[in-house]
């Protein structure tokens, strides 16, 4: 079993869209142990909805939804 993660780990989705983020979001946090986080970049602004909504139905936990200049990034807890 992997250990948790301390801080964030970063998984890069920009210039992939709705709804294949969110299947490759879901495959690289099962790979992960419960407390993980992780920060996940996206760039279609559709994932900014979808995404943590999909997280959570899931079982994950939205930490948090951010702005940035080349997209968002959203921090989720396994």
């Amino acid at each position: 079993m992997q250990p948790a993660l301390k801080t964030p780990a970063d998984l890069d989705l920009r210039g992939i869209r709705c709804p294949l983020n969110w299947a490759r979001a879901k495959v690289f946090l099962e790979g992960l142990s419960s407390g993980a986080r992780v920060a996940v970049w996206v760039d279609d602004p559709r994932a900014v909805q979808n995404l943590p909504r999909a997280a959570e139905a899931s079982g994950h936990a939205v930490i948090e939804v951010r702005k940035r200049t080349d997209g968002w990034t959203i921090e989720l807890e396994c």
